[in-house]
């Protein structure tokens, strides 16, 4: 995500770098570089004519032209007001009544459904105890979509059949008595959507507001629809008002255009993104640590927060012992890929990366994310013996795991060598001590 946009301007904090001082002029060149980058993101013109003033009134102060490093204190600016555009703090859901009550709004195609659901699981683990229902009577496979989604994660659905949409108001009284009586404490609503936006669908979720009362309206917006979605979120905010914005789709959005103008264009902040077709696959958004990944400097809390929701820890101290005891087998191998991808995408954990220092070589690194299920796969063709004692596969052996695997012998020949590399690199010395001072 934001690829294009953060290419541009880490070239632009390079030129800034090799400038021996700050002067209006190079100010000004990196100032044009920078509202260029902003524009071809699809960034909200008077976003980026605003941030622009920003910069240029604080880069040019005196104190800043002054100080030792002029470069890094303009970087450090580019960084807040970044920071700022994108909503300066995150800001949590609100929870209040019971059940506190969701209403998810949005365009036909932005998502709105699959969202319930993503949202539904993030709350289940948190320990909250939501009912999915569907307002979308107009659409038959609505109600259909979302109970299934409802059965896939193990929560409960309200059915809202369009019998009971004789008498709106009963229904939507029968629906929070419903979540009272089976003990949920969040009803998330998903509601009816358009292709644009009409005085119908407009009336009808302004009565799904008024009835009921939910403590959070949530735009879903398609992030790679640009400012398309930026409109639609202000006219759903001019209209019923909202208090949240998630926008999906964020991981194959190159240029981040809406990311970087909703919050400014609606003052409604962005609290979560999607970031993947499956359930889980939904993220709190921090704009502080947004903004450091777009300017290359990466975001190493948010990859230790997937790793300690994901990691088994237990197992991971299991297999440093066996490193620092030079026991580590192709079992111990194959847990630690399956605990990778329970992380996500490699692409996306070296995205939180820096793109500077020792992980400098790591930026702009393509990872095909089908090597992991290939080495799984030539690992699971493997016998008990050959996981634990490599040394005794021999050529005939190498090519029954080709089989079993479906993979060519070649890639079986080539992960057997980057394992002996690997075990051999773990006795250095060096390593070792390096895994000492980590104990």
């Amino acid at each position: 995500m934001f690829d294009q946009l953060s290419e541009r301007l880490q070239k632009v904090m390079k030129f800034l770098r090799g400038e021996g001082r700050i002067t209006e002029k190079n100010m000004a060149e990196a100032l044009k570089q920078i509202r260029l980058a902003l524009l071809e993101a699809d960034v909200n013109y008077k976003v980026v004519k605003d941030f622009e003033a920003r910069i240029r009134a604080k880069a040019l102060d005196q104190s800043v032209l002054d100080s030792l490093t002029p470069a890094q204190q303009v970087i450090k600016i580019v960084r807040d007001e970044l920071t700022a555009v994108l909503g300066t703090t995150d800001k949590p859901l609100e929870f209040g009544g019971r059940p506190s009550v969701f209403l998810l709004v949005g365009l036909q195609g932005g998502g709105k459904t699959t969202t319930c659901g993503k949202l539904a699981k993030w709350a289940a683990g948190k320990g909250r105890h939501p009912l999915l229902a569907s307002f979308d009577v107009k659409r038959p496979a609505a109600q259909d979509q979302l109970r299934t989604i409802a059965a896939a994660l193990g929560l409960p659905f309200y059915e809202m059949s369009a019998s009971a949409m004789a008498d709106p108001s009963r229904a939507l009284d029968d629906l929070l008595a419903s979540a009272r009586n089976r003990g949920c404490d969040l009803l998330l609503v998903d509601t009816a959507g358009r292709l644009h936006i009409d005085e119908d669908l407009m009336a009808e979720l302004a009565f799904l507001k008024s009835a009921l009362r939910p403590v959070e309206t949530i735009y879903v917006g398609d992030a790679m629809t640009g400012q398309d979605a930026v409109k639609s979120a202000r006219a759903f905010q001019e209209r019923i008002g909202l208090t949240s914005i998630i926008l999906t789709k964020l991981d194959g959005d190159a240029r981040g255009g809406a990311a970087l103008s909703v919050v400014s264009v609606t003052g409604v902040p962005v609290k979560f993104i999607g970031v993947g077709e499956t359930y889980d696959k939904l993220e709190v958004f921090h704009p502080d640590r947004m903004a450091s990944r777009i300017m290359g400097m990466g975001d190493i809390l948010g990859l230790i927060e997937k790793a300690e929701a994901e990691a088994d820890l237990k197992e991971a101290e299991e297999i440093a012992r066996k490193i620092r005891r030079q026991e580590f087998t192709f079992e111990d191998f194959r847990s630690q890929l399956r605990q990778i991808k329970r992380m996500g995408s490699l692409s996306g954990l070296l995205g939180h990366l820096p793109g500077t220092g020792p992980f400098k070589k790591l930026a702009g690194i393509q990872v095909d994310d089908r090597k992991l299920l290939h080495f799984e796969a030539i690992i699971n063709a493997m016998t008990p013996a050959e996981r634990l004692n490599p040394k005794i596969i021999n050529g005939s052996r190498r090519l029954r795991i080709a089989r079993g695997s479906g993979r060519p012998v070649q890639e079986v020949n080539q992960l057997l060598r980057q394992f002996q590399d690997m075990r051999a690199m773990m006795k250095k010395s060096a390593f070792q001590k390096f895994l000492g001072a980590m104990r």
